[in-house]
């Protein structure tokens, strides 16, 4: 004859629900580490639009992203642009049109000096959520600088030495994505990690 024990029943829908928990909380960090992803792929694919044609409005935008099979919304595109500071300049057949703030003039300087850094880059290698960038001697601190300067998600830190930096990923980034974190901070990297 079998007995009814509430204390083991207790214990079992306990078990029950922290699982469950546990499979929503999961569920939802893939999600969020999806999004990041996505997230650095799709400002990528946009910096290189507004450098490629001249775009004069966020619909316009909009429908290129949605073409090339980017899901996103106006709100997504706009937090995007923002914080890829791009604006409008005036154009004489389109009004106004976006530009990348590295395309100004005044920027490119800077732009110049940051793309000069690729020069001493010699290559990357991943063990799990780390990365190293080796590079020439003398210019891992200063790519170090740029890229901590940069604040981007998919980075938690950097530690540089003479000719080696040590990345450290933040969990659920994939290397992908760090690669193309690095192509947005220093554009001709492309050429060397593409």
């Amino acid at each position: 004859m079998s007995f009814y024990r509430p204390q083991k029943y207790k214990l079992f829908l306990k078990k029950i629900c922290f699982i469950y928990f546990l499979h929503i909380f999961a569920s939802d960090l893939y999600k969020y580490s999806k999004l990041m992803k996505n997230r650095t792929t799709r400002q990528l694919a946009i910096k290189q639009i507004i450098l490629s044609k001249r775009i004069s409005n966020q619909d316009e935008l909009l429908h290129i992203m949605k073409d090339q099979g980017f899901e996103l919304t106006q709100a997504t595109l706009s937090r995007d642009l923002k914080i890829l500071k791009v604006s409008k300049v005036t154009d004489q057949a389109l009004g106004y049109v976006y530009v990348i703030p590295e395309a100004n003039i005044e920027n490119q300087r800077e732009n110049t000096r940051i793309n000069f850094l690729s020069d001493g880059f010699r290559d990357l290698q991943f063990s799990g959520n780390l990365a190293i960038i080796r590079t020439l001697p003398g210019y891992a601190n200063s790519l170090a600088v740029v890229i901590d300067k940069a604040e981007p998600y998919e980075i938690i830190g950097t530690i540089a030495g003479d000719d080696t930096i040590l990345i450290i990923m933040r969990e659920g980034v994939t290397h992908s994505g760090l690669i193309n974190s690095l192509i947005l901070i220093i554009p001709k990297l492309e050429d060397k990690l593409g």
